[in-house]
């Protein structure tokens, strides 16, 4: 795997050179709507455009914001309609410390479009890292917790789809990725008494990201899972690392998610072991 600043220096430059080509194409900026859906439909001069904002736009809310999808067929539909709605809520957006000429109505000058490209590559280069090593935790994670279930007892099985009990690993058993109901657990496990504990496994580095990747994810699946499956049957959980609001936490067991901690697996055993009976 890639050190971070390895990831950092290869991204910088891939992106560099699509910013150059995205200014140099749409003349400064000042005809990006003109080329919206020929622009649009690459993957990574999407991504750039999203990054012209500030803050940047994520792919969820422009969707929101510009009543589209992303698809190519989205955004070329109805006379490119799409893909023109999209440049004008990113325009709205528009970093003007970056890019001081476009409000100005003027041509940038060398060294402000030069350092329009660094900073817009820089930015982007940064983000794809933190979520690379967002994703690369996680993944770390969910390997721990799976060790940790063999060391007490259970065995990992082939990852299935769960739409009913029947579908369900036996007790004592667990398998990892799979759909619980309409929504994909990281481990579902079995406990002992035959009630299924769908697990995920969430890093967080700020207080704000907690939201996003607690609230707005984890404990979502868990009211989903409950409808579902019954209090009965389902155990939502969430194996969390880093940084939780208290506040966040409260309202994702209110929303009946249970939560373990990486430092402390040591609950999740115990638990477990409860499952047994006597």
């Amino acid at each position: 795997m890639q050190e971070p600043l390895e990831q950092y220096l290869e991204l910088f430059e891939r992106y560099r050179q699509v910013v150059e080509e995205l200014i140099e194409w749409t003349v400064d900026l000042t005809q990006i709507r003109l080329y919206a859906a020929d622009i649009l439909v690459k993957t990574d001069f999407l991504t750039v455009v999203r990054f012209l904002a500030s803050p940047f736009i994520s792919e969820d809310d422009l969707k929101i914001l510009a009543e589209t999808t992303l698809s190519p067929k989205g955004l070329t539909d109805d006379g490119s309609a799409g893909a023109q709605r999209v440049v004008d809520v990113v325009m709205l957006g528009l970093d003007r410390n970056r890019f001081p000429w476009v409000g100005e109505n003027r041509t940038p000058t060398d060294i402000e479009r030069l350092t329009a490209v660094i900073s817009t590559a820089a930015l982007i280069a940064t983000q794809r890292v933190q979520t690379m090593r967002r994703n690369s935790s996680k993944d770390e994670q969910e390997e721990m917790v799976a060790s940790y279930l063999v060391s007490q007892g259970f065995t990992q099985v082939a990852t299935r789809a769960v739409n009913s009990l029947a579908d369900l690993p036996a007790p004592g058993e667990f398998c990892r990725e799979a759909m619980f109901g309409t929504r994909k657990a990281d481990l579902v496990v079995r406990a002992w008494d035959g009630r299924a504990m769908p697990i995920e496994c969430k890093v967080s580095n700020s207080s704000t990201n907690s939201v996003k990747r607690l609230n707005n994810d984890a404990a979502v699946k868990a009211v989903v899972w409950l409808q579902e499956f019954g209090q009965l049957t389902a155990i939502p959980a969430a194996l969390l690392a880093g940084v939780f609001k208290v506040g966040n936490l409260k309202s994702a067991q209110n929303q009946g998610l249970t939560i373990f901690w990486e430092h402390g697996l040591d609950a999740l055993g115990t638990f477990l072991e409860a499952t047994k009976k006597p």
